[in-house]
């Protein structure tokens, strides 16, 4: 099986946020509140997905309120974050979908140690090309661009694409002008 060919049977993305959706980079302000950047593009690839039919969930360590609404404003419903077992939201998560999804189906993109155990258990492991060695070691695809960066849009628009789910048709009745 080539490369491209890995994409075909995704109908189901997750993703971690911190180094994934967003650069890694925390900005620390005064009164102790965090702020992450995250691409409109990946957004626009989210969004995407799920407008064509597409389970997208998060599972993340992270507890940010701000990114919560921002996915959610994407679509996202299945939102785990907070998380200290990621195989544990992975497994609620799938519970919820069992007669939809399959392991195999799913594309799990994370960059660092607390996403090792899940990526182990999916059928599709990613990462973006400024993860850690030992998720680099373990991915099946390593995107050519970094969290934050454009690593989502990548994974999704090529699965999308090889789906014929990509671009607009004229079916389409309205797609996102502001994500």
């Amino acid at each position: 099986m080539n490369e491209l060919e890995r994409f075909e049977p995704i109908n189901t993305f997750i993703f971690d946020v911190d180094g994934v959706l967003t650069n890694s980079q925390l900005l620390v302000l005064e009164n102790g509140k965090l702020l992450r950047q995250m691409s409109v593009r990946d957004g626009y690839a989210i969004k995407r997905a799920i407008d064509m039919g597409y389970k997208v969930a998060i599972i993340t360590g992270g507890k940010s309120e701000g990114v919560v609404k921002r996915l959610q404003g994407l679509g996202v419903v299945d939102i785990y974050y907070g998380i200290r077992d990621k195989v544990e939201a992975y497994r609620e998560f799938m519970y919820l979908y069992d007669d939809e999804i399959s392991d195999e189906n799913v594309l799990y993109m994370g960059d660092d140690v607390p996403d090792y155990d899940v990526m182990r258990l999916v059928g599709f492991p990613t990462c973006p090309k400024d993860a850690c060695p030992e998720i680099l070691s373990i991915a099946s695809y390593v995107s050519n661009a970094n969290g934050g960066g454009g690593a989502v849009r990548d994974v999704i628009e090529r699965t999308l694409r090889l789906n014929g789910h990509w671009l607009p048709s004229d079916e389409d009745e309205e797609l996102p002008t502001s994500v």
